[in-house]
């Protein structure tokens, strides 16, 4: 057996339609049709679908907060470039959205932000001039604040 890829990522949510603003009309995820009652299914193309969001309602408990066994974060790619995630964090800022987070890892750029539900969610870009393929070292650099 060998790992070719992750496949999709599926999160609980207390509220539906308010993570379906976050993910779809926020950041700009594509929500694709599906049938299963109280849940939204987003896709950028890559495959079938790459995020599934089910409803347990508003009585569900928040993630706990710090160190813990469980989903740290997730990542989502939104460019190439800085001038895409400064537009990102300009949207973000007006849209009242908490930035947890900044960082330069050498072959990324990130910022980290919250969803409804408190899952962290890192949005980054690619950086051009690095080619991690050729130098997978490159991956391992250590972090540095992000100046954009």
């Amino acid at each position: 057996m060998r790992v070719r890829e992750l496949g999709h990522v599926v999160l609980y949510v207390r509220d539906l339609e308010r993570s379906r603003r976050f993910y779809r009309d926020l950041l700009g995820f594509p929500e694709i049709p599906v049938s299963l009652p109280g849940a939204a299914a987003f896709s950028a193309g890559r495959s079938h679908h790459e995020l599934l969001l089910i409803e347990v309602g508003t009585d569900a408990p928040a993630p706990p907060a710090g160190r813990r066994v469980g989903l740290y974060h997730i990542g989502l790619k939104i460019g190439d470039d800085d001038e895409t995630l400064r537009a990102a964090l300009a949207e973000l800022q007006a849209a009242g959205v908490p930035l947890v987070g900044t960082a330069d890892h050498t072959v990324t750029h990130s910022l980290y932000v919250l969803d409804p539900d408190g899952h962290e969610v890192e949005l980054f870009v690619d950086v051009p001039e690095v080619d991690w393929r050729a130098d997978p070292t490159r991956f391992d650099a250590p972090v540095r604040p992000l100046r954009l």
